[in-house]
């Protein structure tokens, strides 16, 4: 199984999108998967993410002061592998010190590059399940949250929100494939969520009415995302750009 996930948010200069993304898909990211340990790759460009969502960004979430982070939002790249220990054996450091020329200037276009390890901590699938692929690469649109807890006390209160609730709703979520609640091992953010949908437009209509229960203090969807502070732009919402997405999902 997929245990760990390397990600990474960063945004692209307008004039260089073509040709990194070409570079990218066409050769680092197959190379990449020639890895031991390394068992899918997956990048998303981050899409319009819905006007309820916008709304709980703008009135319900906390982020990061202004600098504190590197604030890449517009692209996610995602690895998995058998463990987070793939990824520290050999250290991302060292992998990067067999990069050649080319790897390492098309890389340098990343603008505001952040990353992390994950561990798995939960996963529930949906009744898409089906939908999953190319083999177990994450479905054609996904929803990402990177965040930390403003206290110790506010981690149980998540922690049972996520098992008892949220996971729960997304097992019977029309359009969902999965979710996976992850824990890091490496970079600023302890926690992360990524719920995989078949399109952003299943997201879309049977996602976004429960997102909006996080507007009302009052209950305990609102309660919970008061007590995070989030990464730049975090809820990231994307669309899978490579591998290529099979339109008749």
């Amino acid at each position: 199984m997929d245990r760990g996930i390397w990600a990474s948010w960063y945004d692209l200069p307008e004039d260089k999108k073509e040709e990194y993304c070409a570079w990218l898909h066409g050769r680092h990211l197959p190379a990449m998967l020639r890895r031991p340990g390394f068992l899918w790759a997956a990048h998303y460009e981050v899409a319009g993410e819905g006007a309820q969502m916008e709304q709980v960004k703008n009135t319900a979430l906390t982020y990061t002061a202004p600098g504190e982070l590197p604030g890449g939002t517009g692209y996610v790249l995602l690895f998995g592998a058998v463990s987070p220990h793939v990824f520290f054996d050999p250290t991302l450091a060292d992998i990067a010190k067999e990069y050649d020329d080319e790897t390492r200037a098309m890389l340098g276009l990343r603008a505001g590059y952040r990353e992390c390890i994950f561990s798995e901590e939960a996963r529930v699938d949906g009744p898409d399940v089906a939908a999953r692929g190319p083999g177990i690469t994450p479905g054609p649109a996904i929803q990402m949250g990177q965040f930390i807890s403003r206290d110790a006390e506010a981690e149980h209160d998540l922690g049972a929100w996520y098992a008892q609730y949220r996971l729960k709703f997304m097992e019977g979520m029309p359009g969902c494939i999965g979710a996976r609640k992850l824990l890091s091992a490496a970079g600023w953010a302890k926690h992360s969520i990524m719920y995989e949908f078949t399109s952003l437009e299943a997201r879309e209509e049977g996602f976004q009415k429960h997102e909006s229960l996080s507007l009302d203090e009052s209950g305990w969807s609102g309660r919970v995302v008061r007590s995070l502070v989030h990464a730049p732009g975090s809820p990231s919402v994307g669309r899978r750009l490579w591998p290529p997405v099979n339109r008749a999902l």
